[in-house]
């Protein structure tokens, strides 16, 4: 039987509830602006459905950049001890904090066709600013920072005594990452997998610089709904309500993954 939890201060619920309908009322006001006999017509068009394909897979294809990237970064920020990691940190973390359109201009300088990395690109014909490519790299650049926050912060919280004796057994590094480390953080590698998922589904300042907006390779969900802002606001109204209904649906089928699995982590470490 699951024990009862520490109690809350009554005084708490007022401005938790106020904080509550502060996030709730606008979807509630969104979904009552939508014109719901003609929800599906607005939604199924072919610049709808190419934006939100478009969206699907390079959210997904920046989701893998992040944990091929994040995962190690976090493992670095957590367990190795240089005096530049507090800086490393901090640059990590600038795009939470960046206005999207900043960072859209440094991925411009940097894969740009004149920018730092992109000149040299252009040079053995690889161009990748106002491409796919492009879209993929904006949406990764402002998720990563969820992941590696997510991930770092559970390493501290799970130490490293597992690792110590597995490492006192004569485990290799190597091993111990894959057989105690990775398990241990597999919630939170759930978990920051999907904020990063999410973030990337909902990117636009960064794609819109970086990218552009071309029908069928950069354009995604979120640029056509500001586009059909302004053309047929009734379209930017529904396909804003189908995003918010897809960013739900994945963040809630994760969390309730991620949650089964840390209670069985937490039993199989005999907490």
């Amino acid at each position: 039987m699951r024990s009862p939890g520490p109690s809350v201060p009554r005084w708490l619920l007022v401005p938790a509830l106020l904080g509550f309908a502060f996030v709730v009322g606008p979807l509630v006001a969104l979904a009552k602006a939508v014109r719901w006999p003609s929800f599906w017509a607005l939604v199924t068009t072919p610049a709808s459905h190419a934006a939100l394909e478009l969206s699907l897979r390079t959210a997904l294809a920046s989701t893998v950049l992040c944990v091929l990237l994040g995962v190690p970064m976090a493992m670095v920020l957590a367990r190795v001890r240089w005096r530049v990691l507090p800086v490393l940190r901090a640059m990590v973390l600038l795009p939470l904090v960046l206005p999207p359109v900043v960072g859209g201009m440094a991925l411009l300088y940097m894969f740009g066709r004149y920018g730092l990395l992109g000149r040299h690109l252009e040079a053995l014909g690889i161009r990748i600013a106002f491409s796919t490519t492009a879209v993929v790299l904006a949406e990764a650049f402002v998720a990563l920072p969820f992941l590696v926050i997510t991930l770092e912060g559970a390493m501290r919280t799970t130490g490293e005594r597992y690792e110590r004796v597995a490492a006192t057994l004569g485990a290799s590094p190597t091993v111990v990452w894959w057989r105690i480390t990775l398990p241990l953080l597999r919630p939170a590698l759930i978990s920051g997998t999907v904020l990063s998922f999410a973030r990337s589904l909902g990117e636009f300042g960064a794609t819109l610089t970086f990218a552009g907006s071309l029908q069928g390779r950069t354009r995604t969900l979120p640029l056509e709904i500001y586009l059909q802002r302004e053309a047929d606001p009734d379209a930017a109204v529904a396909l804003s309500l189908l995003l918010v209904v897809v960013a739900v649906v994945i963040v809630l089928v994760a969390y309730r993954g991620a949650g089964s699995n840390a209670a069985r982590r937490r039993e199989w470490v005999g907490l």
